[in-house]
């Protein structure tokens, strides 16, 4: 009898330890919404800052004093790196803001944020006009665009992570970046048309507000679209267990508390977006101010890699869930420190064939990123803390090393004379992004931190 009251209760203990919590069955129609509304909001964010980017010439022309063309794109990418490094004050803002009132109402927030600051862009006098207050305004705009993206990625990834079903959190993360280039690609594709259509007198006099000015109806789309989502299971189950539903955590320890993670998180970012900016807005500007490519070409092919990256996405984002993110991330790691020279050497050769091969080398390598990073990332921090440490840690490495990319190497360059500097810029990305893959846990097919596991349910369409 003795024997048998001390064996029961040990044993009911050991059964309870072993108890799994139970698990989340996800709506594959909700799902699917949810994923849609971030990454249509997000190609809606990208085009906007696309845009500034593949126009950065004629931008230099109406904003700055006439003069040196390379002083003169030299200012325009400042203005660009500008906005970054006021990305992790918004970061530090939006990212615990969602982690207290919810994922939802912040990317609502910050769309509205940012298609203003874009449309605002198109309103500006030319320098011609107003003199220094033109570039003063772009610069202004641009800190706001830069504010709101501050609490943008973050929370698109997270809002998807926090949605999917922990053994389809690659693929359906994957069209977030998907959204990304679709974004960039209608920002390319439009710069594209009107640098053929129009002359570079009617370009640089009126053509390029154009894409600016569309912003005001894609943000008001955008918004639409995000005020129609519902919260994330993870997130309303962390609000129920704090006092009157809002989880409270000091800012203080999204810092402190995630620090390890956090390192990560900025080795993973550095190589992502170094690599992601060189390829997607440095390298038109390159092809024309530095090669002296024919303009439009130059965006043709640009724009054919982008759409080759959009085609592998969701194929490379299907892979991380069968084969895991870090085996994936870090073929992307390896393939930039071995091709780098390589693809740039082919891309100077200058033929229309080599640059194709050169840029589209690059672009296949980058999708080991696009398509792993948006669930690698949000997989790094516990629930309670994701989108405000992720916001932190993202934003901090995009300021220091990925929206300064193009600014630093047309510096390196201007300064050296090395037309190889951009290799050599994306092999010191990869050799830090390398070392925080080795330091990573494998995320793949397993639940968030801090999250209840999460199934497919088996709803019909």
């Amino acid at each position: 009898m003795s024997t048998a009251s001390v064996v029961a209760p040990a044993s009911l203990v050991k059964t309870r330890k072993a108890k799994s919590p139970e698990p989340t069955v996800t709506d594959p129609a909700l799902v699917r919404r949810a994923v849609k509304a971030a990454a249509l909001g997000n190609a809606m964010e990208w085009f906007d800052f696309g845009v500034y980017s593949y126009i950065a010439v004629t931008l230099g022309k109406v904003f700055f004093p006439s003069g040196n063309p390379t002083a003169q794109l030299l200012s325009t990418f400042g203005a660009f790196a500008a906005a970054f490094l006021v990305r992790p004050l918004g970061g530090m803002v939006f990212g615990p803001l969602g982690d207290r009132v919810g994922r939802q109402k912040v990317l609502a927030l910050t769309m509205i944020m940012m298609a203003a600051g874009t449309f605002a862009i198109g309103l500006i006098p030319s320098y011609a006009t107003i003199g220094v207050g033109a570039p003063i305004l772009l610069l202004v705009a641009r800190l706001v665009q830069g504010f709101s993206t501050g609490g943008e990625y973050a929370g698109a990834s997270t809002f998807i992570a926090e949605y999917a079903p922990d053994k389809r959190r690659g693929f359906l993360g994957s069209w977030l970046e998907f959204g990304t280039l679709a974004g960039y690609i209608g920002g390319a594709g439009l710069v594209t048309i009107m640098t053929a259509l129009l002359s570079a007198d009617d370009l640089t006099s009126w053509g390029w507000r154009i894409p600016f000015l569309i912003a005001g109806p894609m943000g008001i789309i955008g918004l639409y679209l995000r005020m129609r989502l519902e919260e994330t299971p993870a997130f309303a189950a962390e609000a129920e267990k704090a006092e009157n539903n809002r989880p409270k955590t000091p800012l203080r320890e999204m810092v402190t508390g995630q620090w390890r993670a956090l390192l990560l998180c900025v080795g993973l970012v550095l190589v992502f977006n170094v690599t992601d900016y060189m390829l997607l807005s440095y390298m038109p500007s390159y092809l024309t101010g530095q090669l002296h490519y024919d303009e439009t070409h130059g965006l043709l092919v640009v724009l054919g890699v982008m759409a080759a990256m959009m085609i592998a996405q969701p194929f490379v984002g299907a892979l991380t869930d069968r084969v895991g993110r870090r085996p994936v991330i870090a073929t992307g790691c390896a393939g930039f420190l071995l091709l780098s020279v390589p693809a740039l050497l082919l891309i100077r050769e200058g033929s229309l064939l080599a640059v194709a091969l050169g840029m589209g080398a690059l672009g296949m390598l980058l999708v080991c990123f696009t398509a792993s990073m948006p669930a690698a990332l949000p997989a790094l921090f516990p629930t309670k803390v994701r989108y405000g440490s992720l916001s932190i840690g993202f934003n901090v490495s995009v300021s220091l090393f990925g929206g300064t990319t193009p600014l630093v190497v047309t510096a390196l360059i201007g300064a050296t004379g090395n037309m190889m500097m951009p290799a050599y810029y994306m092999m010191a990305a990869a050799v830090i992004g390398g070392f925080a893959v080795w330091r990573m846990a494998e995320s793949a097919g397993r639940p968030l931190p801090g999250s209840a596991p999460s199934v497919a349910g088996r709803h019909a369409e």
